[in-house]
């Protein structure tokens, strides 16, 4: 447990000092777009008022409490459910991954009204036109990590730890 929460502070204070850095030390929320390594890795702004690739992005307050509300859910659930299950290393590194980069687009949501996202990366003749933050990959492989390390089998069952 003490693992999961350290990895979902990390990623937390992580994702929140790059997010400062990028737009407001590299001045991105006016700047727009900084070219890092093109076409490879660059920084462009991007106010994410919906969900992923900015579906359900109406920029209404609702939407904005609503989308609050589920990701705060969400990160509850993860986890009572990982307290309860105690699945190995990687089931809790996934775990706190989850939580410290949904609870960073919490704090995006609730400071500046949307999420900030800022690196965008194409690669060979293929221009993306979205950008993410780190907190979308921390969810990313966190929900991944969660789906392949965690069996639903709990790891201090007696049946698993022979005497």
């Amino acid at each position: 447990m003490r693992m999961m929460l350290w990895v979902a502070i990390a990623t937390f204070v992580i994702d929140q000092v790059t997010k400062y850095v990028v737009v407001h030390w590299l001045n991105l929320r006016e700047l727009f777009a900084i070219d890092v390594l093109p076409p490879y890795l660059n920084l462009r702004m991007a106010w994410n008022y919906g969900v992923n690739f900015g579906l359900f992005a109406e920029d209404s307050n609702l939407t904005r409490w609503v989308l609050i509300a589920v990701a705060l859910v969400i990160s509850g659930a993860v986890f009572w459910w990982i307290s309860r299950e105690r699945p190995g290393p990687a089931g809790r590194i996934s775990a706190g991954l989850l939580i410290g980069g949904a609870l960073g687009n919490v704090i995006d949501r609730i400071v500046y009204g949307a999420v900030a996202d800022f690196l965008n990366m194409s690669c060979c003749g293929w221009t993306n036109p979205f950008s993410f933050n780190v907190a979308d990959i921390a969810v990313f492989i966190g929900a991944i990590g969660l789906v392949l390390f965690t069996s639903g089998e709990s790891s201090n069952d007696p049946s698993q730890n022979p005497s």
